[in-house]
Formats: structure tokens, sequence, C-alpha cells
């Protein structure tokens, strides 16, 4: 059944470039849902916030794709934190839309809470059903970041009626159910876990001398690389002190690379963080060991991972985390912090290792370990690839939301998602 398909996301554009502070999984994830929903044949229109005026309303991203361009508060960026006021503005235009479009919407698909907002005016005025995916919940993100949340108290509430109104609540791993259900009461029978994918057409292995020529990486360094959005909640100065750790208690001296950033060029003024984890970096004396290289590409980033020895992600909680499984896609093993998704999606000894966060010394010791042994780092990059490739592919992640929708519609029997992706 060819369906349409309003996909909402209030301030995570599929066409915004990546690694800045608010750009980042949920972009790739509403990118890769809507392409593959399109190749299954439906027609997806995504609704996003305009953050710069030069864009039109309408671009047509791909065949079945069309990203629409909101107007809602000042067509600049925003920072996620701030949006709420402007969301009134963003449900009047999207339902008005809705409303005159004579051809209609089967379902909305919302992503994050502000989007869930919107998902639930489109039910409540013109009676269109809708899925949630969270990607964060605010309790979770206030039970690990205190007073440096700087979303406001409403987002609780908001998020209890997102859940109560929605007709399905998406999980992404083990974790995040878990979470909904303890935290906010959610129905167990009205959650479903299907996990986020990785694109294995893009992420894939690349000779490593090859990456390595292409990115301008020493050919006998060992390289531990950290790649992602670059904001304090990740844990990057946990790797660069792993890095300090691993010289002075293990004798082996790595260059940590750092992708992510504001800009094209690594630039502390744009990107603050740039600025504190160079002080750390500083402080633990491995400043000539680690090098930012600013943001890049998607394209690019195969390259990246490939050229890596091994990959590191810390964050203090992550609720799900596509990084892991890219560097997976592209043969290299991860070390990742023992949290949330990435506790789903990396499996400790067999594809990488998981370690606590905000522990240099565990982190240290398992990268001597992967160093020590080539053998053992290639059986882990082989198991890695194998698992992503098996059990994280976009095209089944789209199935199994296929179902979903359908479920919900009725137009299918009880949809079940993929085992083979929640093994």
């Amino acid at each position: 059944m060819k369906l349409r398909i309003a996909l909402i996301s209030d301030h995570a554009s599929p066409l915004a470039a990546l690694g800045g502070t608010d750009c980042g999984g949920q972009n790739v994830y509403v990118s890769q849902v809507a392409s593959a929903l399109a190749s299954r044949g439906h027609e997806v229109d995504v609704f996003t916030r305009r953050d710069d005026a030069a864009l039109p309303m309408i671009v047509e991203a791909r065949d079945g794709v069309r990203v629409v361009h909101v107007p809602a508060g000042p067509a600049v960026p925003v920072k996620k934190e701030e949006l709420l006021p402007y969301m009134a503005e963003f449900s009047a235009f999207t339902t008005g839309w809705c409303a005159c479009d004579d051809r209609g919407y089967d379902i909305a698909h919302a992503n994050f809470w502000m989007s869930g907002m919107v998902a639930l005016e489109l039910k409540e005025r013109l009676e269109i059903p809708f899925v949630v995916t969270f990607h964060a919940l605010g309790r979770v993100r206030r039970l690990h970041q205190g007073e440096a949340d700087g979303f406001p108290e409403a987002r609780f509430e908001i998020e209890e009626r997102v859940i109560d109104g929605a007709d399905r609540v998406i999980a992404e791993c083990p974790q995040d159910e878990q979470d909904l259900i303890t935290l906010y009461e959610a129905d167990p029978r009205r959650i479903s876990m299907i996990p986020c994918g990785v694109d294995t057409t893009r992420f894939r292995p690349v000779p490593r001398r090859t990456a390595r020529s292409i990115v301008d990486l020493g050919q006998r360094d060992l390289v531990v690389l950290q790649l992602g959005r670059l904001v304090p909640r990740k844990g990057i100065d946990n790797v660069i002190r792993g890095v300090a750790r691993l010289r002075d208690q293990h004798g082996v001296r790595a260059t940590l690379v750092i992708v992510g950033g504001e800009s094209d060029a690594p630039d502390p003024v744009r990107t603050p963080e740039i600025a504190r984890l160079m002080d750390v970096a500083r402080c633990e004396g491995v400043a000539e060991q680690v090098h930012f290289v600013g943001r890049r590409g998607r394209d690019s980033l195969r390259y990246y991972y490939s050229a890596a020895d091994v990959f590191v992600t810390t964050p203090w909680y992550e609720p799900f985390g596509l990084t892991p499984l890219e560097s997976m896609a592209c043969g290299t093993p991860v070390i990742g912090a023992d949290v949330g998704g990435i506790r789903y999606t990396v499996c400790d000894g067999e594809t990488g290792y998981l370690v606590p966060p905000n522990a240099p010394d565990a982190l240290a010791d398992r990268l001597a370990r992967i160093f020590a042994d080539s053998a053992h780092r290639q059986m882990l990059a082989w198991e890695g690839l194998r698992r992503a490739r098996e059990r994280f592919s976009w095209p089944g992640v789209a199935r199994s939301i296929e179902n979903l929708y359908e479920e919900v519609l009725g137009v299918g029997e009880l949809a079940e998602v993929d085992l083979s992706l929640t093994a």
C-alpha cells in the first residue's frame, strides 16, 4: 500500500551539514528513513523549521521526498533549547498545510518532543494518526546533565502528553524502551523497538593505506578517531585523557583525530568546545598528539573511519548513537561507553569494547589491548562489520517502520519487527 507520510522534524533538517551543535543523529535518521521509505514506493514530506531566509519553501530532495521549510520564528539558526516559543507557529503552518492538501496524509511520524506536539495537533484536528521517535528523553537528559540542561520544565509534561496521544512510540534500543516505561509510565503494548540504521553503501571499508593518504595521516601512526557533535556530554575530554593514560601507563603513543564542529576548519571561536578540549589536551601533555580537523561532509567520513585503528566514543549518556555503527560498517572496531544505545550496538569483546563513561584508565587499558594484538583487532573489525551489515541496514529498519505504520492504519497484519534487527 502506497502511503503519504508527514515526517516532522522541528530542528533537524535532512539537508543540514552535520557535526554542529544541533546537527547529528536525528538529521541522519530523518534523511535515511525518508529516503528508504520513498524507495519502497511511499511519498514523504519532511516538515522542518526554516533557519535560513534563502531557503526555498519546498526542496525536492529525491524522488518521493520533499522537504518543506516551515516558517516559525526568525529565519536564522536557533538553539533547539530555545525553540518552544515558536512551535505554535510551526504547528499552525503544518496543520494548515496538511488541511489544504487535497490528497491528505495517511500518517505522521514525529521526531523529537516538539515535533510530537505538532503531530498531536494534526491528530486532534485532522485525525491523522502518528508515531513518534523521541531520539532523547527529557527526564533522562535532566538526570545526566542537571542544571546544564537548557530545556524548559514544560518539556516533561509535553512528553507525557505526546506519549499518551501517540498511536505508537518507537524505542531505539532496550534502554530507551525501559526509560519510557519507568520514567513516563508508557504502555508497553504501544512501544515498538526499532533501532536506527547505518548506510552500508556509504559506510564501507576502504584500504587503510588509501584512506590515510586521502585524509593526510601518517601510514605508521597508531590512530584513535573521535567523530561527531562537539558538545560536553559526548565525553571527548575523557578520550583525550585516555590517550594520555595510554602513553603514561602503557608506553603507547597514539594520534587522536577529532572530526566535528561548526565549520570546515577547526575554529575555537565558532565551536567553544574545541577551545575547552584544547585546554584539556595541553593540561594532559598531549596537545601534539591531538588533531582537530573540523567538520566534514558525510561522503568523506568513511575515509576517517577506515584510516583509524580504533574509533572511540564515551559520552555520559547516549539515546542511541549512530557513529559506532558507522565505524563498524567501515571495518573499524569501537570502544564505547557502556550506556544507552551503545551497549546495544557494540558487543563487548566481540565487535569492540564497552567501558564506563568518564573512566580514562579503563579506556587506556582497552586501547592498549587493541594496539598490542593486531589479530585480535582484525577479529573485532570483521565481527563489527558483519553485525552492522546483518542487523542494522536502513532498508531493514524502513521495512519495520513501514510494518508499524500499516499496523497503526489497520491495513496489514500485526507488525513484527524484523528479529534480525533486535538481536
